[in-house]
């Protein structure tokens, strides 16, 4: 990640997005092609969304949850806006020019009503709806321009007011298009594409503002001064102009000044602080804007508001400022409320920004632990985060705090920069020196940390106060040094932890007695080499603490006689940390040379790979990584493991560390148990008399011991995720590349090489040199093969990520907010996401595993496959197809075949998850039983869906007996019908015994007489079968499941009259005779074949009179 560039002191605010409103979309069916959002309008409470399709959602802007839902047949919504004084009403327009406003009546509970409508404007498309500001009139305007006037009754006056019917009023008519409308204090104020007009309704007087004209869509809106001392002003009112101008007139339409914003508009965009990507500032100076205005709005704190479609610009007009723009895309509407925008782009997503201060964004961002975010907004606006009053909003701690969150491994260069900003923090005294003045001279004070005022009262100067206390406080810290370095001997001998609680109470305690920080004063050289000392005292405390675990006896538990050892002790345990100071600081040539042999061999094993030959043959390959495998094993593998040297047991990890501790603990109970004089035995049997379930755990430990002494190499070595030894960045990028190709050779090379490190153990040694996603993908390619694999993967990562906040969020058990956590964590690697996934799957199962559709493509359906039950795969995978449109299933599913033989094992498991028995389905000798076919399967549409997809022939086929073989029969006859095998699709049909097989729009009807004949064989053949079977069902067999809904019986007869409506009565009847089959039709089946008879003679004689006509029609025109 390159250095974050510093924005200009000049910019203070960003736009901020913190809210998702996808998932509202996708609740209200707003994403798909079909139905789409056309405009939006926003209040205090509400957020209301016109539709395509002529609905009009209301939600609640507390939780995003929707409180009503309007239809209108009219048309689509065109336009929707709020009433500002009482937000029970709201006004929509639709594409027929239709003008309704409603009456919500939510807080009685109420039905909504129509309360006016208003077919003035029909035919015209509406382009602006303005509210009064005190009484319930909307104002319309339309692309004729013209601008009507519309009143509401209420029910909130009386019982008779909704029954009163306004007029509705035509205002004016300007001379071209209405762009926008505004009122404020009685003023209408009408934007058109030529000049902006300013009417007085009350008087009823109209006037222009300014003389000169214009050509184009430009916008004009009121400005409130109701701030400061500008209360009771009237307001002011601005109107847009070509090139990036603006005309500030008064109440009257009297134009004041004009605003040129061209030059102003050369400076580069601010980015879009979002969690759906990083934001990028690029400092280089822009071209000077030349942008038609086409709204504007009254924004947020005295700022005017516009937009293109690719940008957003706010505007501080009172002195003719940029407060920012911004570049956003695709952008149709805006609608805001105070300090948020919400837009609505062309493709009919919402987004929900804020403008906000950079010091209260990133204290947002904290809240939200978006930390790697924050850092960004931090590093990018220094000049706001560092100045005093930002500490108001985000302390010093919070920003240490966001500094211990970031990773240095993933963001270097962000954890730099951001070190340089808290160097650069002043404090919150340094911003109240007005403050401090105004206490009196004869009382002096100090400034804490948390920004309390620490007052002393004196009867001397203050300026003799302020160098008495510097005097004081240094002596205090030497006296601290002192005592801080008593204590660190001291608790180099005593290792009670209580006693060593209490010395740090008492050192704290007399610290904050007599000494209060102050920012502006540097460290002392001594409190450097302090802290130098102090971090080797405590690697030489800890080591030593290691060594005496693994070598300790049943003489060291007692602390009484190690204190009683005096000070022959305490001089052992001082010189050998004199003697760790010197090994410390002789092995820092060794570390330095030990990488620049790694960085050689690595340099050496780039520039050989670099040569093709090499490159693409294995074997040359594999020499290759070999011989810089043998340095790398060197300086960064593991320790022996057989030694019991502490270093072993640091690099090893807790695994290692913990298993020799617990073999000490048990050799020490041995050992006491022996000295005790008791037999071993009898204490045994009176554990277990007393607690079986303790013997059996013992039993337990003493089994593993064993396995552990049998076999050491049993246990797979521990993963390492960070490096032993600190590895420079260009380095670290080159190791990254040569181990994760080591990896995916070993892994892929089926001859095993002895001198090789195996693929799992190379992955769990050096998985902190190793690229994260291609180890993955390669996990997945070699899942069958090696699953350990994916395991060890699955591991690793879940011990980089333990320390993410996700975490505990996933461990408290709320599913959605864990699912929001990682939606905010977006865009995200697959890798970190999907050890989140994992934690959320153990926690939740099946429930979590249905949610994670929302992270496709991120997450793909290989990567549950690994993770879930059989069972529950299948229910992600169902809703994850489920979750596009209808026309773009099928090719989507076609998209996630990868590879092809994806598509047999999705099927077997769809056919036997939640499916029928196959004794309901089929019958002992493997056919279909009566219909069998009425069954339910859980994962119908899924499957219907792969059968529908395209595949070769032999693939086909095995889906087909597949289908067979579970008594899935609607799939088996579709694809006997691709395959061509029509005849077996015929007599599975016969003994399922449902004509609407052969009916149905997708059904199997017999193409020529001789499929019919075979058809009508069948059933006669078939029918006694199946009358067994439906007997055998309706004795109360548990398979007749959904047969009341199935189509007719399949009979010769019921075929016969199927023939006779395609080829005719008489037809049919000869197909029956050369069939041999004698049938006596009912009195039903012979009268619909006499009414098909006449039918049919009816027919030919109306063709026979058209042919008639026809021909003498062409004889007379040839004559």
């Amino acid at each position: 990640m390159p250095l974050i560039p510093v924005v200009p002191e000049n910019h203070s605010h960003v736009l901020a997005e913190f809210d998702c409103l996808d998932p509202l979309l996708s609740a209200l069916r707003l994403d798909s092609g079909r139905l789409k959002c056309t405009c939006l309008a926003v209040s205090r409470k509400w957020l209301a969304l016109g539709t395509s399709a002529g609905g009009l959602h209301l939600i609640q802007k507390e939780g995003w949850k929707q409180r009503l839902i309007l239809t209108h047949k009219e048309g689509s919504i065109t336009q929707v806006a709020c009433c500002p004084h009482d937000e029970d009403f709201i006004a929509i327009a639709t594409s027929q020019g239709l003008v309704v406003v409603w009456e919500l009546q939510l807080e009685r509970r109420g039905r909504p009503e129509r309360v006016s409508v208003s077919w003035e404007h029909r035919g015209q498309t509406i382009t602006s709806l303005c509210w009064d500001t005190s009484t319930l009139r909307v104002f319309v305007g339309d692309t004729g321009g013209k601008v009507s006037l519309l009143r509401a009754g209420s029910s909130k006056l009386g019982k008779g007011s909704t029954f009163v019917i306004f007029p509705v009023q035509t205002v004016t008519t300007v001379d071209s298009r209405v762009v926008q409308l505004g009122y404020q204090d009685g003023r209408l104020l009408v934007s058109s594409l030529s000049r902006c007009y300013l009417c007085d309704t009350d008087r009823e007087k109209f006037w222009r503002v300014g003389y000169k004209e214009r050509d184009g869509e430009y916008g004009a809106c009121f400005y409130p001064q109701n701030r400061g001392l500008l209360v009771g002003q009237p307001p002011l009112l601005y109107s847009a102009r070509p090139g990036s101008r603006i005309w500030e007139a008064s109440f009257n339409g009297e134009v004041l000044s004009t605003h040129q914003f061209k030059q102003p508009l050369a400076c580069p965009p601010l980015p879009l602080i979002t969690y759906r990507d990083e934001p990028h500032y690029n400092p280089a100076q822009k071209s000077p804007q030349s942008i038609a205005f086409t709204k504007l709005l009254y924004f947020g704190d005295q700022n005017l508001l516009t937009w293109t479609d690719s940008a957003i610009y706010i505007f501080t007009p009172q002195n003719g400022q940029v407060l920012l723009w911004t570049e956003v895309k695709d952008l149709v509407n805006i609608a805001v409320y105070r300090n948020e925008l919400f837009c609505l782009h062309g493709s009919g997503r919402l987004s929900h920004l804020s403008l906000l201060s950079a010091e209260r964004c990133v204290e947002r961002l904290l809240r939200r632990e978006s930390w790697p975010l924050a850092a960004g907004v931090c590093c990018m606006f220094q000049h706001t985060v560092t100045s005093s009053r930002a500490r108001k909003s985000i302390p010093i701690d919070r920003l240490e705090h966001l500094r211990s969150q970031l990773s240095s491994s993933t963001h270097p260069e962000l954890c730099v920069q951001l070190e340089e900003v808290i160097s650069k923090l002043e404090p919150l005294d340094s911003a109240s020196s007005s403050r401090r003045s105004s206490i009196s001279s004869h009382e002096s004070f100090n400034v804490l940390d948390c920004g309390i005022y620490r007052v002393i009262s004196r009867r001397g100067s203050q300026s003799d106060e302020e160098t008495s206390s510097l005097i004081n406080q240094s002596a205090s810290e030497e006296e601290r040094l002192k005592e801080f370095s008593f204590v660190q001997e001291e608790d180099q001998v005593d290792h009670d932890p209580q006693s060593a609680e209490r010395v740090e109470a008492e050192r704290s305690d007399s610290g904050l007695q007599f000494h209060l920080p102050l920012s502006f004063r540097p460290k002392p050289p001594r409190i450097a080499l302090q802290a130098v000392k102090d971090s080797v005292s405590s690697f030489v405390k800890k080591t030593t603490e290691k060594i005496n675990i693994l070598q300790m006896n049943s003489e060291l538990w007692q602390r009484t006689e190690f204190r009683e050892g005096g000070q022959a002790e305490i001089s052992a345990t001082t010189s050998f940390s004199e003697e760790m100071d010197n090994e410390v600081y002789d092995e820092m040539p060794t570390i330095e040379s030990d990488m620049q042999e790694l960085r050689s061999a690595t340099e050496r094993a780039i520039s050989q790979i670099q040569d093709p030959l090499v490159l693409l043959d294995p074997d040359c390959l594999g020499e290759t990584l070999l011989k810089w495998l043998v340095v790398l094993e060197r300086i960064l593998g593991p320790a022996d493991h057989g030694s019991a040297a502490a270093g072993d047991s640091i690099t090893d990890g807790l695994g290692e560390e913990r298993w020799d501790y617990l073999n000490a603990c048990s050799e020490q109970q041995e050992e006491s148990s022996l000295s005790s004089g008791e037999p071993r035995e009898s204490m045994t049997e009176e554990k277990t008399e007393e607690s079986p379930e303790l013997g059996e755990k013992e039993d337990q430990c003493d089994s593993s011991e064993k396995e552990h002494e049998v076999s050491n190499e049993t246990r797979p070595d521990p993963v390492r995720v960070a490096s032993p030894k600190a590895v420079p960045m260009d380095l670290l990028a080159d190791l990254n590349q040569l181990a994760t190709l080591y990896t995916e050779l070993s892994c892929f090379r089926k001859e095993e090489n002895e001198r090789a490190l195996g693929c799992i153990a190379f992955l769990r040694r050096y998985f902190f040199l190793l690229d994260q996603e291609r180890v993955r993908r390669m996990c997945l390619l070699c899942h069958q093969e090696q699953p350990e694999a994916q395991r060890s993967f699955t591991e690793a990562m879940l011990d980089v990520t333990q320390h993410s906040k996700v975490v505990e969020v996933i461990q408290r058990g709320d599913l959605l907010r864990s699912l929001r956590s990682l939606r905010e964590l977006q865009p995200c690697s697959a890798p970190p996401l999907l050890a989140h996934l994992h934690r959320l799957y153990e926690k939740h199962g099946e429930a979590a595993v249905r949610s994670f559709t929302q992270f496709y493509p991120t997450v793909t359906p290989a990567d549950i496959m690994t993770m879930a039950q059989q069972s529950h795969f299948l229910a992600y995978l169902d809703n994850l197809v489920q979750s596009r449109t209808e026309e773009d299933r099928l090719s989507f599913l076609q998209s996630l075949l990868e590879p092809e033989s994806l598509r047999q094992d999705w099927l077997e498991l769809a056919l036997t998850h939640d499916a029928p028995q196959r004794c309901d389905t089929l019958n002992p000798d493997g056919e279909p039983r009566w219909h069998s076919h009425c069954f339910s399967w859980g994962y119908g549409r899924l499957l219907s869906l792969l059968i529908r997809l395209p595949a070769d022939l032999s693939s086909k086929q095995k889906m087909a007996e597949t289908c067979r073989s579970h008594g899935y029969w609607t799939g088996y006859i579709s694809l006997c019908c691709e395959l061509q095998r029509r005849t077996e699709a015929f007599s599975a049909i016969c003994r399922l015994d449902d004509i609407s097989l052969l009916q149905e729009a997708g059904g199997v009807e017999p193409q020529t007489l001789e499929e019919w004949k075979l058809l009508i064989r069948l059933s006669q053949r078939c029918s006694g079968a199946t009358d067994s079977d439906q007997l055998t069902g309706v004795n109360g067999s548990g398979w007749s499941n959904g047969s009341e809904d199935c189509g007719g019986k399949m009979s010769p007869e019921t075929l016969t009259l199927m023939l006779a409506r395609c080829a005719g009565p008489d037809r049919a009847m000869a197909v029956l005779e050369e069939c041999g089959v004698q049938l006596d039709l009912s009195p039903h089946s012979k009268l619909v074949c006499e009414l098909l008879r006449v039918t049919e003679k009816r027919q030919r004689a109306m063709i026979q009179t058209m042919l008639e006509r026809c021909d003498r029609f062409l004889w007379s025109q040839h004559a």
